[in-house]
């Protein structure tokens, strides 16, 4: 009797999976809502050192009285099974950075997925660069770790990108779409979350909205310089050739 009940209420539950399993829905296309955070404290301390200390410490301590330690930006994602644009919203808020270009937004960013090229309108001070190239192929290590994120169970990869930016990422097989924030791709599903610890920096999905996304909406920028990264990276490296030690920070800001 026991034996019968165990093997009944085992294809029942076996049964129940596969039902759930047939009627789950995974999300193609729509938009997701990211929040960049960048810690303004860390960053803006790790540029003083023995040389300017004596002009900056002051200026920093004067920062920490008078601004919020964390700055806020937001952008949308719109995507559909191939496609994806990255897309930064207006930043009104204050714009006292001290020249850190990792602050702002300057990226409006297009991925085809499937021919594996993006388009990116980069925004450098004054001048603006339609960047066209291949995806960037980022070596992710996918964990057991998971949280989740606008309510989407999410795991966790690791990266390095650039040779040395750590880069922890949060994605979901929910979204079948291998797309993220910036020029973040390469996952099996939506990237929600992205963290550069080291950098102070990161963006996390606040809301995500399954509709469909007609093809005009996901057309790429097109005005600027036209450049691929070859040719941005020359560029940067002759503008930034007599910066001394903070080309390094600028230079990573704007190739990311």
């Amino acid at each position: 009797m026991k034996l019968t009940t165990l093997i009944t209420t085992g294809l029942i539950t076996l049964w129940s999976s596969m039902l759930l399993a047939q009627n789950a829905r995974f999300t193609t296309s729509g938009t997701v809502e990211y929040e960049k955070t960048v810690n303004m404290f860390a960053m803006l301390k790790k540029r003083i050192n023995k040389d300017n200390e004596s002009y900056l410490q002051p200026a920093y301590d004067q920062y920490r009285r008078s601004q919020p330690q964390f700055k806020k930006l937001t952008s949308t994602l719109t995507f559909n099974d191939s496609k994806t644009l990255y897309t930064p919203n207006p930043d009104n808020g204050p714009q006292n950075f001290w020249g850190s270009g990792m602050v702002p937004q300057n990226n409006t960013v297009a991925a085809d997925l499937n021919a594996g090229t993006s388009v990116t309108q980069k925004k450098v001070y004054e001048e603006t660069f339609l960047v066209r190239d291949s995806l960037r192929k980022i070596k992710w290590k996918i964990t057991d770790e998971t949280r989740e994120i606008a309510g989407f169970a999410c795991r966790r990869a690791n990266a390095i990108v650039m040779d040395s930016i750590y880069v922890v990422a949060f994605y979901t097989d929910q979204i079948a779409v291998s797309g993220g924030p910036e020029s973040f791709t390469g996952l099996p599903g939506m990237i929600l979350g992205v963290a550069l610890p080291h950098e102070n920096i990161s963006w996390f999905a606040t809301k995500v909205t399954d509709v469909p996304v007609p093809p005009n909406k996901l057309a790429p920028p097109t005005k600027g310089k036209p450049l691929d990264n070859k040719g941005l990276r020359a560029t940067l490296e002759k503008a930034m050739d007599d910066w001394g030690e903070y080309a390094k920070d600028e230079y990573k800001a704007y190739m990311l």
